[in-house]
């Protein structure tokens, strides 16, 4: 069995109102935190809307945090988050937003304190980009949309 260490990261957040609760792991071993609406949004149908979180992040350098849908929310009601993943930046400090989209056909009312989205902390690397006048060779090559098959 392989084992690892589970590492914490320590992330200082603000709340524009204390009566929410801090987002937080629905289950032991869950990968992302519930974000839960600081307002109350109807989208209707096809509709969009960046909803509130009251949350600021301070997110550490060398990190990021990924916004992604609730698959209970998407398979009840048809809204998802329309920019999945969102990437909140670690410079970040303004308050988060999640972009949510109604895919179905009745209008959707989003409740205050509701869960609305994951956020997942993840580390990240930065890319020191190099020009060459060549790429070396790959098995996949420059296949790209639709190169393996059906």
């Amino acid at each position: 069995m392989l084992e690892r260490s589970d590492s914490v990261v320590r992330i200082e957040v603000t709340r524009d109102d204390p009566a929410l609760a801090l987002p937080g792991y629905a289950r032991e071993g869950d990968a992302g935190l519930d974000l839960t609406a600081a307002a109350t949004v109807t989208l209707p149908p096809s509709g969009r809307h960046l909803v509130p979180t009251g949350l600021r992040m301070a997110i550490p350098a060398g990190y990021a945090g990924l916004v992604l849908p609730r698959s209970g929310l998407a398979l009840r009601m048809g809204v998802t988050v329309l920019n999945a993943p969102g990437l909140i930046d670690s410079g970040y400090r303004g308050e988060i937003g999640v972009l949510l989209i109604n895919h179905g056909t009745e209008a959707v009312t989003i409740g205050r304190g509701e869960r609305i989205a994951q956020l997942v902390i993840q580390p990240v690397a930065r890319a020191l980009l190099v020009e060459v006048r060549q790429l070396g060779a790959s098995e996949r090559g420059p296949g790209g949309f639709g190169s393996t098959g059906v």
